[in-house]
């Protein structure tokens, strides 16, 4: 019997590498074409507990922070927002004894396209990075490895991604196109 050849010499983890920067780039596509297709009166709607816009950043929040290798290594975006009592954008419980507003001001669409190039520009290199053996995700608040946390924040772009692709199709009669699987040189359409 011959043996097979092997299509490159490429290692298990380098082929995780390249499968996650490939799943990261379409979520984010998919993402992204719901921002440059979100109606102005959508955008800032307040028929959901939570605007088009604040969702929005809340998943590229959270695709920023989960990128790092670690809470520590988090460095917020230029534009963020700290002085708040919900830096993600999402309106979590009030608390009383606090003087600080609830959410942020909206952030428009422009700045939230801006800070779609920033994450979309590091899963690249973070994923480069990433320890993907190591049994921790780096963060206190999951309790999983570095690459099923890695999973589950695809999979939270992707939850978020699909609730304004709802709202857009219910909203505005518009529909976001799927992308399976896109390489970092492919541009978001």
């Amino acid at each position: 019997m011959v043996p097979k050849e092997q299509p490159d010499d490429t290692t298990d983890a380098e082929v995780l590498r390249r499968v996650l920067k490939s799943q990261y780039h379409a979520a984010l596509a998919m993402l992204h074409e719901s921002l440059e297709r979100c109606p102005d009166d959508v955008w800032i709607r307040t028929d959901h507990v939570n605007a088009f816009w604040q969702v929005a950043y809340h998943t590229l929040f959270f695709a920023h922070l989960y990128l790092q290798p670690n809470e520590a290594a988090f460095k917020p975006w230029e534009h963020h927002q700290s002085q708040v009592q919900h830096e993600d954008g999402l309106a979590g419980t009030h608390d009383p004894t606090s003087t600080l507003p609830l959410i942020p001001q909206p952030y428009s669409r422009a700045e939230v396209l801006a800070y779609w190039n920033v994450c979309d520009g590091l899963v690249d290199d973070a994923v480069d990075s990433l320890n993907l053996n190591d049994s921790s995700s780096g963060f206190s608040w999951y309790k999983v490895s570095k690459l099923e946390h890695q999973i589950i924040s695809i999979r939270h772009i992707q939850h978020h991604t699909a609730q304004l692709a709802d709202r857009l199709r219910s909203a505005a009669d518009v529909g976001i196109k799927w992308v399976g699987h896109r390489t970092p040189t492919e541009p978001a359409e």
